[in-house]
């Protein structure tokens, strides 16, 4: 932190005069081009007077409420929003602030627990009624792993869109060509195809005159992402349908769809490969290792509190950040010679 002594020296002053004219003094006698010279100098320096310091230093002891789409249990078998969870709470105790965590009970929590703390990081995706009700009580939300439609919000995650485009089209150059997709869809009412993953499988796979229903099972509104859902819908598409590979929606969903392949006696990749999403760490020991598009849980987590800490400083734009996903191609994804001629 440069002190009035440094920059008086840098700008051919007095530290008194330097004192004087970051501080707006009216009574005295400079010229216009000096004044500015001093001002610009304090400002390349990174100056702070000593009570923006101690407002910074507050700013850092503040408390930051962490909202949770997932209930407790289902978190803690979903390694991807544990990792996120724990970006969030890392970057905080690095910017000494006080964390307190607010899961999905089926209601929403006093609104006190929310209107006491200085901002909010939003994990996970919100019904629009909860959207409105974190921003009526947050003094600043940031939505962690969700991308609102519009750009009322501070939010971070990746393109889920973009990663199912490159997954698919990495597959493609391998040889794949019966790609099928399972996972879930959304409300039991809807667009079966509303998921972004799954949305983004069909119009891919349209777009490029190969899409088939048969290869595209879903659940709507499941409980959960879990091991149990990949094993039921792998059944599903198996009984009317034999893809050269299966995308699932996370890895705990490949996790089910491998134990049904091996239940069936199909070897994986020499009958079926497997591919998925998240990248969490089970993936990489699983037999074979998962391929999966790596999305970045932990640097979304910092990233929202970075957001935040902005919001606290005085930014009153609203910033949407996009972190770029990556396929890690492990040896479920190990063409065989016979599926080049299916």
């Amino acid at each position: 932190m440069a002190t009035l002594k440094v920059i008086a020296k840098a700008a051919g002053v007095s530290a008194t005069t330097v004192w004087r004219v970051l501080n707006s003094d009216s009574t005295l006698s400079i010229t216009e081009e000096k004044r500015r010279a001093i001002i610009e100098t304090a400002a390349s320096m990174n100056y702070a007077s000593p009570r923006s310091r101690k407002t910074s230093n507050r700013n850092a002891l503040r408390r930051v409420a962490i909202v949770h789409f997932l209930r407790p249990e289902h978190e803690l078998v979903d390694p991807y929003y544990v990792s996120l969870r724990l970006g969030v709470e890392r970057r905080c105790q690095e910017l000494r602030m006080e964390t307190v965590r607010i899961y999905n009970t089926g209601s929403m929590a006093e609104p006190a627990l929310l209107e006491n703390a200085s901002g909010v990081v939003a994990i996970g995706s919100f019904e629009p009624d909860h959207v409105d009700w974190l921003a009526r009580y947050s003094r600043h939300l940031v939505f962690a792993d969700f991308l609102p439609p519009n750009e009322e919000f501070d939010a971070v995650g990746s393109d889920l869109a973009v990663a199912m485009r490159k997954l698919l089209s990495g597959l493609t150059q391998k040889g794949y060509r019966r790609i099928a997709y399972i996972g879930w869809s959304g409300q039991a009412d809807s667009d079966p195809f509303n998921e972004i993953r799954c949305r983004s499988y069909r119009d891919w796979m349209r777009y490029h005159a190969v899409f088939d229903s048969d290869l595209c099972i879903t659940q709507p509104n499941p409980e959960h992402n879990n091991e149990q859902l990949g094993y039921e819908l792998t059944k599903r598409l198996l009984a009317s349908a034999r893809p050269d590979a299966i995308v699932t929606c996370n890895d705990n969903v490949a996790i089910g769809a491998y134990r049904m392949l091996n239940e069936l006696g199909l070897s994986i990749p020499d009958d079926i490969a497997v591919a998925s999403f998240n990248d969490i760490p089970t993936a990489q020991f699983l037999n074979p290792p998962l391929t999966t598009m790596r999305l970045p849980a932990e640097q979304i987590g910092e990233a929202a509190v970075d957001l935040l800490q902005e919001r606290l400083a005085g930014r009153d734009v609203v910033k949407q950040i996009t972190l770029a996903s990556n396929i890690v191609w492990r040896p479920s994804c190990d063409l065989p010679v016979a599926a080049v001629s299916r």
